[in-house]
């Protein structure tokens, strides 16, 4: 099984949904839609021969200064197969104006406190997940910390020096 044989099933599959195939580090790498993201993950976790049932990772990724605003937002899905020891990783882009994708959690279980932990940094709603609240902030933090929407520093701080820092 090589990433060019799963790309190629993938795109019989799934058409003009999977695109912007990639394999870096000898991973195979491509994205979809919010539409396809459940069925694509069925397809891989039910595959008779791909048995791909390990979902080792569910994160966001924001890209503020994306030219494209459809492309602001990315969740990311890295999969491995146990058996066959092949990893994927699918990526999932959203406007920040509709936040919303389907939950994974009726695929894998271990989706759970994944998507918690994304809507938690990001504000990206898992639609029917079963319990979609704030696993490491407060729950009266009306933001979200992981967006790119606040300096890294406080311009005013005066009790460092930027030498100490290789600035």
């Amino acid at each position: 099984m090589t990433n060019e044989e799963v790309a190629k099933d993938l795109i019989r599959q799934f058409g003009e949904d999977v695109y912007d195939f990639d394999d870096p580090y000898g991973m195979l790498t491509l994205s979809t839609t919010r539409e396809q993201i459940i069925p694509m993950l069925q397809y891989l976790n039910t595959h008779p021969i791909y048995q791909i049932s390990f979902l080792t990772t569910l994160c966001g990724i924001h890209y503020p200064d994306d030219p494209n605003p459809a492309r602001e937002f990315c969740i990311v899905y890295q999969l491995h197969s146990l058996v066959n020891n092949f990893r994927i990783r699918i990526k999932v882009f959203l406007a920040e104006a509709d936040l919303h994708i389907p939950t994974a959690t009726t695929v894998y279980l271990s989706a759970n406190w994944m998507e918690r932990e994304t809507y938690d940094f990001f504000g990206v709603i898992f639609d029917g997940h079963p319990k979609l609240t704030r696993i490491l902030n407060m729950e009266d933090m009306d933001y979200f910390p992981m967006r790119k929407q606040y300096p890294l520093e406080d311009p005013t701080r005066e009790d460092k020096i930027d030498a100490l820092f290789g600035r």
